[in-house]
């Protein structure tokens, strides 16, 4: 099989969300048939028949593919493999993994299939040499004078015999090793992911999200592949020594020469193969470092958009593109130089044989030549596939190598704390002179000189300025953080709320239960104490309602309740609470803080860290935090005048709380007074919308990927000039070859008897000038094929990314970022070095079987009768086997994402998942979720055996009748025995080639859905133009500040219910304007502006802070557009200079992925920071400082009213003292405007919504909550 294995690694490998959420539940289904199939139908894959059938009838979905037998599946594979390096690890008492481990036990727990495999391969090896064996007997058969055809037609049958055989043989060898590659990348998918469970917080500074994903997406998926090339290191030598036992049959010790020759082509492999090893290994870090940046700004796309930076981000990945395609260029042009060299060199090991044959004065008969040239034409495969095989050892050793490092990180040390059941002490939490660090044996102590003890029920409160550890506290009690000294004893189990909500991509119902059973009792229970209800009934579906990536279509309020009442239904001993009332308003956190801590967990013991200072007499025991140590400690009451720390946060509030007090509430009123100038207009709720989950069902298409796909790919790279160039350098390096075997065969004498029609020179140097005609012919054929390649999968990675950074924020929130980096990593791996590829052997295939048909009809003109129906039987089972494998084909790149997205998820909510100690459930679901991967590609690898194993012997059946046509025309004298001989040499191969033209074609349609999948991706509808040139504003603009705004509609998608359902209100310039509930213009109609000049004059900082992996520096002026001096003044500022100042980098110092080595309270200021700097006319406040304490809060407040005192500041605010200095008021309420006024207007009437949240803060405030 010409380039046989080789193609077959070319299988799309792409991949995305086959269904949101991941919180999937999972029915039992029929056992693959091929768990219990009778023989007959194991050999001929008929046990797959079924499944075809359904796929003719109706596209394939993932519900009709049978689940894998035991052995096969994830729960199956990992075990075996991870006892396997556990038991290796014992023995040679050693904690790291090396590469050799690794590559050990994959090979020790697949031995069975090796072994099966390596004997499918040595018995396809022998069955197919036996042509080129009996090949020169054959011809001479056919120049005798015989009376009886009897030898003939035992000829033709044991031709026939062997090449069913060698096709069994083949088929079965190849679905076994396909079979083990899926069995090794389920077993390393789920060892990756168990190393995610275990892995501490900060041995991911190293490893990116990006990065790690790789391992899955890449790394696993090639090690998977390397089966195909498992035995060409060894069963290349087998190959060439039968071959050279038949030349040495044929030729005698001429054949020495063959062996020499190719003993120096394989050495040049050794300088490529190392070339290749260094290319890859450089091409893999820069797709890592890549795709790390790719994820961060999907993730964090919302405030790309409103700073107007999002083309300064793309350029970024366009740099870091060109970075990888400098290293791919210098693969592929290493592709292209070995590939030109060997599918020369048969004809260059003929020629130098034939050569030395002349030498030694041996005969050269067209018999002896044939079945030399039939040798070399097997060879032709091995020598072919031996730059591919050395090319993927040192790819998959790359990958190796990263899996390796990756497995070798630092694990959670499960002694850092000392755990014992709720009954075994009264002391629920107790840390003994305590010092941590997130960095192992670094002397910078993050915490020191902690001693508490906590008993059971107790209620701690825990304050402190930002930075202070109080994060880090409750990380240590969790177990997240190294312990440098001291012990940590917790009693009971635990529950976790994390600062930053971590809410999963699934139902609400299932992100509450979190794995536990439903208790429809305490379930409801839970919902009232967390204030869920009247969300859940707001909301489309309930609590049925999907909720997208992150949490995108809810609050940040409502993603901290959720997260309250996930907790609260674990019904835990210790609650860890790390400041969850910050995102939610005054009744709410009232609401919570009474329901919930004092109320649902009355019994249990809590420990909350709070910047909200009313919270704090409550407590059984407070916590003063600065620096990393405990300052102070004891009841509220105790410790309020016995240190400046607690008296510098408790003065802050009570300052904020007399400025409430100053306010004169004394006047009351019936109605809310309207400012007459700023009308509201209520609209009605629309009856009419729309309802539809968020996260919608991926596209997927169905049916054949169309001649649009291919003609858009063939096309976009300089207009398919280079097509036509491609082709007729493959028909002419066909020609060529098939011209230099017909010189050989009609120049050669078909007995020593006959005088030869050229001389023996003559004979060698045509020969020699037609190979070298046919390597600058297959030179020039590379050439193109890389050429285009490359420039096709350049201009095809430039179009998606700019369209997805065009598109709309309803796309992100809509579209879970797996589904994005799928096409970012895996499907644009494949249009880089795949596609070209299965394009160029698909046509390359089709013209060496047209050159194969050709001469067998010019020989024997009859098998036109019997070839046609077979052919045309072939092309109906492609037919009918395609749809299906299409599907399938499909259903393997939909349902790779979900493994991704899973596995983000879970790097993202560690802590959260360790808490629970959920990592056996989470684990389970990867194990699901790669099975529903591996059942279609398993499934997929059988359907194209069954096609190739039929094919191949309809093929066989056509070579037996050419074969019974010669015994019939020859003895006629219709044709020449040499002649007749080298169609016979050229047949020998058609079962092959038909099978690969139609596996090929198949092959490149599964290909060229990654093609499909990227398409897909540049047509997203794109947001309004970012300028425009015929309407651009002054450069003052706004000069005022005035906003208008009039009926403003808003929904997150098309399909989804409106959440802003009319709003008329106008801000004036310069106002101060305070936005809460539960949780522009100035002449310019905005909508007639560019984005870019709208967005760039505005400063907007959301809710959720958002830092870039870089520095302090590239994080404040991402645009490089300010000085040192105007950045530290901003650090000045918003109180971060000092902290800055402290670090060894200054401005240059790191910041890592998510801005994790920053506190969430750090991270809000970075990005007040960011808006200090642009000084904009119009400020958007989105709950900037709720991670801050009043004490900073304050402080910040005067900042802005300094420097902003004549710009219009919009606050959206649940502090209450953070809008009360405002000029105006706006009360939102399920998506419409309550009310609208200035703050004391508001409050003269005692029954308006806004003086009802004052007067609830204000109470909360005094109260001390004691029970």
């Amino acid at each position: 099989m010409q380039n046989g294995h080789q193609d077959h690694t070319n299988e799309p490998t792409n991949h995305d969300d086959l269904q949101q959420p991941l919180l999937i539940t999972h029915t039992s289904k029929p056992i693959t048939p091929y768990a219990e199939c009778s023989i007959f139908s194991h050999l001929t894959f008929s046990w797959l028949s079924p499944l075809i059938s359904i796929g003719r009838k109706k596209p394939l979905d993932l519900d009709d593919i049978p689940d894998l037998s035991g052995p096969d599946c994830a729960n199956g594979s990992f075990p075996v493999l991870k006892n396997k390096l556990h038991r290796d690890r014992l023995i040679n008492n050693n904690n790291k993994l090396t590469t050799l481990n690794l590559v050990t036990a994959l090979i020790i727990t697949t031995w069975k299939d090796i072994l099966i495999t390596a004997i499918l391969a040595v018995i396809y090896t022998l069955a197919s040499y036996v042509g080129p064996y009996l090949i020169d007997a054959f011809v001479q058969f056919l120049n005798e004078n015989r009376e009886s055809n009897l030898k003939g037609f035992l000829f033709v049958f044991i031709f026939f015999l062997a090449k069913v055989v060698e096709s069994v043989s083949q088929r079965h060898w190849f679905f076994k090793l396909q079979q083990g590659g899926i069995w090794a990348r389920a077993a390393l998918v789920a060892m990756i992911y168990e190393k995610g469970l275990t892995i501490t917080s900060r041995s991911t500074v190293g490893q990116s999200g990006g990065e790690i994903t790789n391992l899955i997406a890449i790394d696993a998926e090639r090690i998977g592949d390397f089966g195909w090339y498992i035995h060409d290191p060894w069963l290349v030598i087998l190959q060439v020594g039968i071959a050279l036992i038949i030349l040495y049959r044929n030729l005698g010790i001429a054949s020495l020469s063959a062996l020499v020759t190719i003993g120096i082509i394989m050495l040049i492999n050794l300088p490529l193969g190392r070339l290749q090893e260094k290319f890859q290994d450089e091409l893999m870090k820069s797709k890592d470092n890549r795709m790390v940046k790719c994820s961060e700004i999907l993730r964090n796309m919302k405030i790309l958009k409103l700073q107007a930076w999002e083309m300064k981000f793309l350029s970024k990945i366009f740099q870091l593109r060109n970075t990888e395609t400098k290293w791919l260029k210098y693969l592929l042009s290493t592709s292209t130089t070995i590939i030109s060299i060997f599918w020369v060199a048969p004809s260059f090991i003929a020629a130098i044989t034939f050569a030395t044959c002349m030498l030694l004065g041996a005969p050269l008969e067209s018999g002896k030549i044939l079945s030399a040239i039939a040798t070399f034409k097997i060879l032709q495969q091995p020598i072919y596939n031996l730059p591919d095989t050395i090319s993927m050892i040192a790819q998959t050793k790359v990958s190796l190598d990263r899996i390796t490092s990756y497995l070798n990180l630092d694990e959670l040390d499960s002694g850092l704390v000392e755990s014992s059941p709720r009954g075994s002490s009264d002391i629920a939490v107790e840390v003994i002179n305590g010092s941590f660090s997130w960095v192992v044996l670094s002397n910078n102590l993050t915490l020191k000189n902690i001693n508490i003890k906590v008993f059971h029920g107790m209620k701690v409160a825990v304050c402190g300025t930002v930075g202070s550890g109080k994060s880090s506290l409750l990380s240590c009690i969790l177990g997240e953080v190294s312990k440098v000294t001291g012990i940590v004893k917790v009693n009971g189990t635990k529950a976790y709320v994390a600062q930053s909500a971590w809410i999963q991509s699934g139902k609400i119902e299932e992100n509450i239960l979190f794995g536990k059973d439903m208790d429809t009792e305490k379930y409801d229970k839970v919902l009232k104490a967390c204030d869920l209800k009247k969300d859940v009934e707001i909301l489309p579906f309930g609590d049925q309602t999907v909720i997208g990536e992150r949490g995108i279509n809810l609050s940040g309020g409502q993603k901290q309740r959720l997260q309250i009442a996930r907790a609260l239904y674990q019904d835990a001993d210790i609650y860890l609470f790390d400041d969850p009332f910050s995102a939610v308003d005054a009744h709410t956190g009232s609401h919570l803080f009474k329901e919930c801590v004092l109320g649902f967990l009355e019994s249990k013991t809590v420990i909350y860290v709070t910047h909200q200072v009313e919270f704090l007499p409550a407590a059984d025991l407070v916590l003063v935090m600065k620096g990393g140590e405990i300052k102070q400690a004891g009841k509220y009451n105790d410790i309020l005048d016995s240190g400046s720390d607690f008296m510098e946060l408790v003065g802050a509030h009570n300052e904020a709380l007399s400025m409430i007090d100053s306010i004169n509430t004394n006047l009351e009123s019936e109605n809310t007074k309207v400012n007459e100038k700023d009308s509201v207009e209520v609209k009605p709720d629309d009856t009419n919308e729309t309802k539809g989950q968020i996260v919608q069902k991926e596209e997927r298409e169905q049916g054949s990927a169309g001649f649009s796909i291919y003609w858009k790919y063939i096309t976009s790279a300089y207009g398919g000039a280079l097509v036509p160039f491609l082709l007729l350098a493959a028909i002419a390096f066909e020609s060529l070859q098939v011209a230099s075997n017909y010189w050989l065969a009609w120049a050669s004498p078909v007995s020593p008897d006959e005088v030869p029609p050229v001389g023996g020179t003559t004979l060698i140097a045509v020969y020699v000038g037609l190979a070298f005609g046919s390597m600058l012919c297959i030179f020039v054929r590379a050439m193109c094929l890389t050429t285009a390649g490359y420039k096709a999968a350049n201009l095809l990675f430039n179009k998606m990314h700019l369209c997805i950074f065009r598109a709309p924020m309803s796309f992100f929130d809509a579209t879970p970022s797996g589904r994005i980096l799928n096409r970012a990593s895996t499907d644009q791996s494949t249009v880089d070095l795949t596609i070209p590829n299965a394009v160029g052997v698909f046509a390359f295939a089709v013209i060496q079987l047209l050159a194969v048909i050709v001469l067998m009809y010019q020989v024997s003109w009859q098998l036109i009768w019997v070839s046609i129906p077979i052919i045309a039987i072939c092309i109906w089972l492609q037919q009918y086997y395609i749809s299906s494998a299409r599907e399938l084909a499909r259903l393997v790149g939909v349902c790779k994402a979900p493994i991704i997205q899973h596995f983000s998820e879970t790097i993202s909510g560690l802590t959260t998942i360790r808490s629970f100690h959920q990592e056996q459930r989470f684990q389970d679901t990867n194990m699901k979720l790669t099975d529903n991967y591996s059942r279609p590609k398993f499934h997929s690898a059988g359907a194209i055996e069954w096609l190739s194993f039929r094919v191949e012997l309809l093929s066989s059946v056509i070579f037996a009748f050419f074969l019974i046509f010669l015994l019939i025309n020859v003895p006629n004298e219709i044709i020449d025995p040499s002649i007749a001989g080298l169609a016979v040499t050229y047949g020998l191969s058609l079962n092959i080639i038909q099978a690969s033209v139609i596996w090929k074609l198949c092959n490149m349609e599964n290909s060229i859905i990654s093609v499909e999948r990227i398409l897909q991706y540049t047509s997203i509808p794109s947001e309004a133009p970012l300028v425009i040139d015929t309407c651009r504003p002054h450069d003052s603009w706004p000069s005022d500040g005035n906003v208008d705004i009039h009926d403003l509609k808003v929904r997150y998608a098309p399909h989804m219910p409106l959440v802003l359902r009319g709003i008329t209100c106008s801000f004036r310039g310069g106002t101060k304007t305070g936005i809460v509930g539960r949780t522009g213009s100035d002449g310019i109609n905005i909508s007639s502006i560019g984005l870019h000049d709208l967005r760039s004059r505005l400063s907007i900082i959301p809710q959720d802070p958002t830092l870039f992996q870089g520095s302090v520096r590239s994080n404040l002026d991402p645009l490089e557009q300010y000085t040192d001096e105007q950045i530290w003044e901003a650090l000045d500022q918003c109180q971060l200079g000092d902290e800055v100042r402290k670090k060894e980098g200054k401005l240059d110092s790191p910041v890592n992925e998510n801005g994790e080595n920053w506190s969430v309270g750090q991270r809000q200021l970075v990005c007040l920071g960011r808006v200090l700097l642009k000084k904009c006319k119009i400020l958007v406040l989105d709950e900037a400082t709720a991670s801050v304490d009043t004490s900073t809060d304050h402080t910040i407040q005067q900042t802005l009213s300094a420097h902003f005192s004549d710009s219009t500041v919009i606050t959206i605010a649940h502090r209450i003292t953070s809008v009360l200095n405002g000029d105006m008021v706006l009360v939102m309420e399920q998506g419409l405007v309550e009310e609208f006024d200035s703050p004391l207007k508001l409050l003269e009437n005692k029954s308006s919504s806004f003086a009802k949240l004052v007067a609830e803060y204000r109470g909360r405030s005094c109260s001390s909550y004691d029970s």
